[in-house]
């Protein structure tokens, strides 16, 4: 931050005022664009690809969504490539994100491309295996052979394996040597990759980066992008998903002073059009359906069929065979887990034991399975409660994964299991309010989606009442998937639903509940934001089935396009709810109000 604000040539003065929010003409530069889009190595690239390929090149400051299933990684790599094919000899180009695992993923995909790339990885990381450490700068230097300080160093480094320490010339040497053969390897490199705090490694002090690619950027604090970027930048890219879970922040007043907002975020909120992929590779359509509708206006397309997800040799009794989900009825209570500072649900857990030992004896594999939940409490309760009471061999339990959701964000499993854990008639539903986990957690299937919750409970939240609706008899085949009994003799559940209820909307006086942004409802609030808000391509005919049908063409509701400040997310829920911790310790039973807060980006002057 001190540099950004001290060091007028630690970027462009266009990217400066960009960043600020400052009024700042556009700009494109001028540049030979490739007859083709798609990189050596990697996919070929859908429509929507390709038109973020082809902007972000011509751009200073590009913004890319890219919701789950999309294709993210290969977007980024084919960028990375096509910059580097458009730089001058000696120019890098920077890639980070803010975890090593997608610094890593990243890395792999780009080297793929036949680009010259170092993966740099903290000094506390480099005894830490991964499955680039062939491209670390440590292991490189090692392995130095081309150059005769290169042999050299290779003695010195031998000697103080053997011995364990040098004398203090020898030291010196070492030491020096090193610094010289990581200078050579980096000056060798086209692409240099790590993480967004790695950026900032005293080796990368004297290298310029004008092409800086921040990958899951909206998982990083602001502060966090900033480091790569003072570095020079000309021209910024940032990857990432506003409509998914931003980072993490442990400190409360800091969450609340604004630094759980990503840079992405706040671009977005200040005018800057993300780019939007359109096509998901993921997802069994019955399962994308939702999420499209409810998270991106209808936008997603398949580009996979239902027969590409369908594992015939699996015997499992869906209600319905061609749509692979069902939301399970539960009406066990939720409890206090041993830790007293969250919860979990034994009614829940059981049926997430039965679930689980009936696709494993179905012929589902242990590392196809996946099991989440919100709360760490029900985490653990499930992972003792499978291997006591699962009739399949304990071995196999301990393969399956059982995770929070928001460890879970970036996987993908072939079937989830989500156990939604709350259960109470006064408390609320706690992290459960945050739309953005909902798409997390509905978003990681592949083939198949199981949900065990209390729908009495879980209705009275607009958004989980809109899902229920879904699986009730809204998705697109018109069939009742929520259902309830022996997991052998399952029964359509008779459990009624409350229509979207009405409440005071200040900036648009009354009308009904959360909208289901994608679908044309009674009552709809109208949209705050045209749908050319997204550079987007043309829309094109998906391949695999039309889109859906609430899609609007003309209005694109803001919920993803606003995040944490849209008035959709802030009306009868918290979104960003109170600690469990923080609940258990008040006193008493303990009423969760939400006030409404209808604030809009037109009010943030």
């Amino acid at each position: 931050m001190k540099t950004f604000a001290a060091d007028e040539n630690c970027v462009s003065s266009h990217l400066y005022h960009k960043l600020l929010g400052h009024p700042a003409d556009e700009q494109t530069f001028v540049v030979v664009l490739p007859n083709r889009f798609s990189a050596p190595e990697l996919p070929e690239l859908n429509h929507s690809q390709v038109s973020a390929v082809k902007s972000v090149l011509q751009k200073p400051l590009s913004l890319i969504q890219g919701p789950p299933g999309t294709g993210k990684t290969v977007t980024s790599a084919t960028i990375v490539y096509h910059l580097v094919r458009q730089n001058n000899q000696g120019q890098k180009v920077l890639v980070c994100a803010p975890s090593n695992v997608a610094v890593d993923q990243l890395t792999e995909k780009i080297h793929s491309t036949g680009l010259k790339v170092v993966r740099l990885c903290a000094k506390s990381r480099e005894a830490v295996q991964s499955p680039v450490e062939f491209l670390t700068l440590h292991y490189q230097v090692r392995h130095l052979k081309t150059k005769e300080r290169g042999g050299d160093f290779q003695k010195i480094q031998q000697l103080k394996d053997d011995q364990g320490e040098l004398s203090l010339q020898d030291e010196k040497k070492y030491r020096a040597l090193k610094r010289a053969a990581e200078r050579e390897i980096l000056n060798a490199a086209e692409v240099i990759c790590t993480t967004c705090v790695g950026a900032g490694d005293p080796r990368l002090s004297g290298f310029r980066m004008k092409q800086v690619l921040i990958d899951e950027s909206t998982q990083a604090t602001e502060p966090e992008c900033l480091i790569p970027i003072v570095k020079g930048a000309k021209q910024v890219v940032l990857v990432g998903d506003h409509c998914q879970l931003g980072p993490v922040i442990m400190c409360k007043k800091a969450a609340r002073a604004g630094l759980s907002r990503s840079l992405f975020e706040r671009l977005v909120m200040l005018g800057i059009r993300p780019i939007r992929l359109q096509v998901q590779y993921r997802m069994h359509p019955c399962l994308s359906e939702f999420p499209s509708n409810t998270f991106y206006e209808g936008t997603l397309q398949n580009g996979v069929t239902k027969d590409d997800r369908l594992l015939s040799n699996i015997d499992f009794p869906w209600p319905h065979p061609d749509s692979p989900m069902f939301f399970y009825n539960s009406v066990g209570q939720e409890e206090y887990s041993a830790s007293g500072t969250s919860y979990l649900n034994r009614t829940e857990a059981d049926m997430v034991e039965k679930i689980v030992t009936k696709l494993l004896k179905a012929g589902v594999m242990p590392k196809q399975l996946g099991v989440v939940t919100p709360y760490e409490g029900q985490r653990a309760f499930c992972v003792n409660h499978m291997q006591r009471a699962g009739t399949c061999n304990p071995e196999l339990y301990k393969q399956i994964e059982v995770a929070s959701v928001d460890s879970f964000q970036g996987r993908e499993k072939d079937f989830i299991i989500l156990s939604c854990v709350r259960s109470n008639d006064h408390q609320g539903i706690g992290f459960l309010n945050d739309p953005r986990r909902l798409n997390v957690a509905l978003t990681r299937a592949r083939c198949g989606l199981i949900i065990i919750g209390n729908v009495k409970v879980l209705s009275k939240q607009p958004l989980w009442n809109l899902l229920l609706l879904h699986f009730k008899s809204e998705n697109y085949q018109k069939k009742n998937c929520i259902v309830e009994g022996a997991l052998n003799h399952l029964k359509t559940s008779m459990v009624k639903l409350q229509k979207p209820k009405k409440f005071n909307n200040v900036r648009y006086g009354m009308c009904y509940g959360l909208v289901p942004f994608g679908q044309n409802t009674m009552g709809q609030m109208p949209a705050l934001l045209p749908v050319n808000a997204y550079s987007q391509p043309n829309k094109t005919q998906n391949p695999v089935r039309p889109l859906p049908i609430g899609y609007h063409p003309g209005l694109a509701p803001a919920a993803s396009f606003m995040g944490a400040n849209n008035p959709f997310m802030n009306m009868n829920m918290s979104f960003t709810p109170k600690n469990d911790e923080e609940l258990i310790q008040s006193a008493g039973l303990i009423h969760t109000q939400t006030s409404v807060h209808s604030q809009s980006m037109y009010s943030q002057q």
